[in-house]
């Protein structure tokens, strides 16, 4: 004859008991830790941001320490809050921060409060959306009144959103130089772009041809060095990534056309002329 054993109500109460307490002890430690690193995170961040600006600028060398890259980004860069509706510099509490260092204009790129749709007939870089406010960084060369200028870039290549950082010189046409930041292009074809001989080919072109208008770019087949036009506005197309190509040529014309940097660029000019 089989018999079972009833069910001790009390212990599964304190099986229960134990687990949600686990529970809520493993919760409490995951807040705090996320807390206690969000200080660190972003100072991570901050000095990724001030690496990626000097290698643009050709100001990083290699082995510096993150104390050396930030007192080189302070004593050789200044940050600016441009306003891209209306060209002027602006101040930071008109984008609802309190510092500039604290403004992401990613993060207010996907905030419809800070950021507006790009009309598809102008959304040539497929950027989907314009923050009203970007940064932009001066550099501060000894013996210089003119400051060369650090502007944010972004657009769609082949399956990403490539964004980093084009520097010009001071008459904020010729190219300092150019790095791509974040992208998720294919290794060996669009990511190219981070290949240091393919950035090399940047620095001395030319952005804008005589008339203003954006012609600096890449050449699919390759820029002919025998061709004037060539060899001042042109660098080698990426092989085998046409898409990352012209995604890069598009996003250049956008930023640094009349509805990005463009009416910035041409006030600025205007006021070193």
């Amino acid at each position: 004859m089989s018999s079972e054993t009833p069910s001790n109500p009390d212990s599964i109460q304190r099986v229960l008991i134990v687990a949600v307490s686990i529970c809520l002890v493993c919760a409490i430690f995951v807040s705090g830790s996320v807390v206690a690193l969000r200080p660190l995170q972003a100072a991570n961040k901050n000095l990724d941001t001030q690496r990626n600006i000097l290698i643009a600028a050709g100001l990083y060398r290699d082995g510096m320490d993150g104390a050396e890259v930030g007192a080189t980004f302070d004593q050789r860069i200044q940050i600016k809050l441009v306003d891209l509706r209306t060209g002027q510099f602006a101040e930071p509490a008109a984008a609802g921060v309190s510092d500039l260092v604290a403004y992401d204009q990613r993060v207010a790129t996907k905030d419809p409060k800070r950021s507006e749709v790009v009309p598809v007939e102008q959304d040539i870089a497929s950027v989907k959306r314009r923050a009203f406010f970007a940064k932009v960084y001066l550099i501060k060369d000894p013996g210089s009144t003119a400051e060369k200028m650090v502007l944010p870039i972004s657009g769609y290549g082949l399956w990403s959103t490539l964004y980093g950082y084009l520097v010009l010189d001071t008459d904020l046409n010729t190219v300092v130089g150019i790095t791509f930041t974040d992208h998720g292009e294919t290794p060996g074809l669009g990511g190219e772009v981070d290949n240091p001989k393919w950035k090399a080919q940047w620095p001395g072109k030319q952005i804008f041809d005589a008339t203003g208008k954006v012609v600096g770019g890449l050449k699919k087949g390759g820029s002919n060095p025998a061709n004037e036009f060539d060899k001042q506005h042109l660098v080698d197309g990426l092989a085998g990534a046409t898409l990352t190509s012209n995604g890069v040529n598009q996003l250049l014309k956008y930023w640094l056309g009349a509805d990005g940097f463009g009416p910035f660029l041409a006030r600025v000019k205007a006021q070193r002329a």
